[in-house]
């Protein structure tokens, strides 16, 4: 009987002693993690692309990859992870994931965020504003309440640059004709073409354009008015005309300027088709003139000389497939194709009158007017001369050569919602 009770009390303490040591380990385990040396989740990769994209909102999904550095997988019902998108500091998207399964090393944490694309023009004003360049920044970060509500962090960012507009810039002479019957073509010369970006408000964003026109008539010509749309993947984002006449004289040069506008609530639009056409977007300008002739008659021009075409590819999140050796992590390059191409004349609308270019011009020689002798213009050097006026050259500087740059985004308030 004596035995059995000094058994028990083994038993007992033996079980005291392990029930210790196990509140030990615990308090030890427990001590570690708040002291950090049982580590804490920690966000070790972040790629973002598109997805779905609607008339009014695109989805960005997300793979996120998290690091487990303690020996077994969790379940942390407490750990979060908060996850934003800015461009240019203006929020894009945003979301939040909870209670989430994490095994042991790495694990990739799939989720999709929405953005509204009535946001778009919103970013576009800080594009344009900032030389045509966006820094993509992506913010991703994991805290863990069983932990101390520990949180480590991971930042990204990505630069975007575009110039739409660059190749505008132009020396080269081109020939403006009339195509109509006992008119002698062609009717002006435009020795050079600037634009510039104007004042960029939340309504419209201004392109200050500039022609430098050669009259190879000894009579007067007077432009009444210049016209233009802009399009893009043939979403027509701006229209109208400038009603400044000008009247250029008979063997003289004039600089003709004309504002024309992108108007931006139809951007949200033009957003769209960027996506759903692997982020390219063909951008075309056409512009017309009226001209007053010397019997009074107005005759409207198309100037198809002067038709602006630019092919411009981004890659907002850098990890765009490429059909080409292109690195899926670049920011993404731009093409860009100048060509003088029939156009279609934009017809008239509400814009500004034409202010001067103010832009600097990327040509190192100076213009040359080209003006032809008077002996290269013979008859009366008026529209209904039978023979064809000789060209004056080819300007002073031919065609730019094109350059190839990156890419563009936005939102503001409630401008996402979570999917989870």
């Amino acid at each position: 009987m004596s035995r059995d009770r000094s058994g028990n009390r083994r038993a007992l303490g033996r079980a005291t002693t392990a029930l210790v040591v196990l509140a030990v380990v615990i308090a030890a385990v427990g001590t570690a993690a708040l002291l950090g040396v049982v580590g804490a989740p920690a966000v070790v990769g972040v790629e973002n692309r598109f997805g779905e994209v609607a008339n009014e909102t695109t989805e960005i999904e997300t793979d996120l990859v998290v690091n487990n550095p303690n020996p077994a997988g969790v379940a942390l019902g407490g750990t979060t992870v908060d996850y934003t998108v800015r461009m240019n500091d203006v929020a894009m998207a945003a979301g939040t994931k909870e209670g989430l399964s994490i095994e042991r090393g790495n694990s990739t944490l799939g989720f999709t965020t929405r953005m509204r694309n009535e946001r778009i023009p919103a970013w576009w004003v800080t594009h344009v504003g900032n030389d045509e360049n966006t820094t993509v920044t992506v913010d991703a970060t994991v805290t863990a309440s069983t932990l101390g509500n520990r949180s480590v962090s991971l930042t990204q960012e990505e630069q975007v640059e575009t110039d739409l507009i660059g190749a505008f810039e132009s020396e080269e002479t081109r020939p403006v004709n009339a195509d109509r019957a006992l008119v002698s073509d062609p009717v002006l010369y435009v020795n050079r073409t600037t634009a510039a970006w104007g004042n960029v408000t939340d309504a419209r964003t201004p392109i200050r354009t500039s022609f430098l026109v050669y009259n190879p008539k000894t009579i007067p010509y007077v432009v009444t008015e210049i016209g233009y749309t802009i399009a893009m993947n043939d979403i027509v984002v701006g229209r109208g005309s400038s009603d400044h006449e000008y009247v250029i004289e008979g063997r003289t040069t004039e600089n003709v300027t004309a504002t024309t506008a992108i108007e931006n609530g139809r951007l949200d639009e033009w957003w769209v088709s960027h996506l759903r056409n692997d982020q390219v977007t063909e951008l075309r300008m056409e512009f017309y003139a009226k001209i007053e002739l010397p019997d009074g008659a107005e005759i409207r021009v198309p100037l198809d000389a002067l038709t602006y075409e630019r092919t411009v590819e981004t890659d907002i999140f850098g990890t765009k497939e490429s059909d080409d050796s292109t690195d899926a992590g670049s920011a993404g390059n731009e093409t860009t194709t100048t060509t003088a191409t029939p156009g279609v004349a934009g017809a008239p609308g509400d814009t500004d009158a034409g202010t001067p270019a103010s832009g600097p011009s990327t040509a190192t020689s100076t213009p040359t007017e080209r003006a032809p002798s008077p002996s290269e213009t013979e008859g009366d050097g008026g529209l209904l001369s039978g023979t064809p006026t000789p060209t004056p050259g080819d300007g002073a500087g031919g065609t730019p050569t094109p350059t190839d740059d990156g890419g563009f985004l936005s939102v503001t308030r409630p401008a996402y919602e979570m999917v989870t």
